[in-house]
């Protein structure tokens, strides 16, 4: 293997998205982004990861806010680094695979309302349910990078992660991330893995972890010396835990070394001092719980992220079967198996994590399977990387005939059906894909923002004609 040049590494800050949608439920509002976004701005970072995942459901659901009015701001304010999102493939940040006009008309909005990278990615690595929203970023000159759900098991072998990072490439990708969602990535397997991509592609590596093991600072020093490109990190309050590494910790590791990230940490110590005052302040709402700023050693010996585990103990205290958690824990594995070994991220997290509390809790396996269990086993969320168990897929789906085909080939364009059930609320162009998203949320959003604009405060005038509750 041809020796790895020595460079900078740069750094994706994640505070605005990631950081808080893993430590507070994605609750952070706009109003407490804005102050900071100068000085962030000067920084240095590669970019700021500020938009997509919850992001969009969270501030329409729970904090009553419009995610693109909050989009547009953003860019306002960022006048030199570049805003970055994560988007769920051919599932946009939604639950279900929609329509290819869908997809295309949300990458096209998102840009046109000041992202410039996207990071693409599907539950499955089905790279067919990636190809739409590729083509259309390249399309509106965004920055197109397709990410790898990181996971173990048995189909996931060196020879797996090199081919399919160089399908990707020849999709044209303008870059390549390793997303490591339950931060299984050990430091050592980190170099391994980062050096045989960097041996087969000629694209930037980008590597995006959780702290949730404890292993993620180191995992991102290996990385970085086998030739990692560009490392995720979150401001120090808003890291570690289920969140990222800290920005502040990880730039000093490699000051004064060959990976230097040359980032200003006296504006950086500046942030930390804005943010503290809001990490405290969600520690005291009981928004944030320390718990999850600690170590989950279950995450590394049941391959389940943080968010899931949190999941399971909550359905089965629901179901007053709090102590049956252990054998749920044991009969992840064997569902996902079932499953086709497929990586535990949203959605196929919630459908392994929900099959396995219905196998324990009906004292008999498969003896319920619901909806979205049937959905994976009919293939309507792609191709997975081990074959079903035909056992289980015969029980699910009877004798009905499995997709194989790239499963949004079967749903007709949806744009028009949207725009004539959102007529009604529709004051801009976005609101379709509000409604596309989450019909039932925007609805209830769009009414609030309705009520409000027929209560304008007048003292709201010198701030850009917005309504604002009296």
């Amino acid at each position: 293997m041809a020796e790895i040049a020595k460079k900078p590494v740069k750094i994706v800050e994640t505070v605005l998205r990631d950081a808080h949608q893993s430590l507070i439920a994605t609750r952070m509002k706009t109003e407490q982004m804005l102050p900071i976004i100068d000085k962030m701005d000067q920084v240095g970072y590669h970019s700021v990861e500020c938009w997509g995942g919850a992001t969009f459901d969270a501030p329409l659901r729970f904090l009553k806010e419009d995610p693109w009015d909050r989009l547009r701001l953003l860019k306002k304010g960022f006048k030199k680094t570049k805003l970055q999102m994560l988007f769920r493939g051919q599932n946009i940040l939604g639950y279900n695979h929609y329509a290819d006009d869908v997809v295309e008309y949300f990458v096209q909005k998102s840009i046109a309302n000041g992202i410039d990278i996207i990071r693409i990615f599907d539950c499955l690595n089905d790279l067919r349910n990636l190809q739409t929203a590729v083509s259309a970023t390249k399309k509106e000159k965004g920055h197109a990078q397709i990410a790898l759900c990181y996971t173990l098991g048995d189909a996931y072998t060196m020879d797996y992660w090199t081919d399919i990072a160089k399908r990707i490439e020849d999709m044209g990708a303008d870059s390549l991330c390793i997303k490591d969602m339950a931060g299984l990535l050990e430091p050592y397997a980190a170099q391994e893995l980062v050096g045989a991509l960097k041996a087969t592609v000629s694209l930037p590596i980008d590597l995006h972890t959780h702290y949730t093991s404890g292993l993620a600072s180191m995992t991102y020093l290996k990385a970085v010396e086998a030739g990692c490109d560009i490392i995720d990190c979150a401001s120090s309050p808003f890291a570690l835990g289920s969140s990222q590494p800290s920005t502040d910790v990880m730039v000093e590791t490699f000051r004064g070394t060959p990976y230097d990230t040359g980032l200003n940490q006296d504006i950086m110590t500046e942030i930390c001092d804005y943010f503290s005052p809001l990490r405290d302040e969600a520690i005291k709402s009981g928004l944030l719980n320390p718990k999850v700023l600690g170590v989950d050693i279950q995450a590394l010996r049941y391959q389940i992220p943080g968010g899931m585990l949190s999941n399971l103990i909550s359905q089965l205290k629901e179901a007053g079967k709090e102590d049956k958690l252990r054998e749920v824990l044991e009969e992840v594995p064997r569902v996902r198996k079932d499953f086709g070994e497929p990586p535990l991220v949203t959605p196929s997290s919630q459908i392994v994590g929900v099959q396995a509390v219905f196998n324990v809790i009906a004292g008999e396996r498969y003896k319920i399977i619901p909806k979205e269990s049937k959905k994976i086993l009919m293939g309507e969320f792609g191709q997975t990387a081990e074959p079903f168990n035909p056992e289980v897929q015969k029980k699910a789906i009877g004798d009905e005939t499995p997709i194989t085909c790239r499963p949004a080939d079967l749903i007709p364009p949806e744009l028009p059906k949207f725009e004539k059930e959102v007529a009604r609320w529709k004051q801009q162009d976005e609101d379709v894909l509000t409604y596309a998203l989450f019909p039932k949320v925007a609805e209830e959003y769009f009414e609030y923002r309705e009520a409000q604009q027929t209560h304008i405060d007048p003292s709201a005038a010198d701030k850009g004609n917005k309504a604002y509750p009296v």
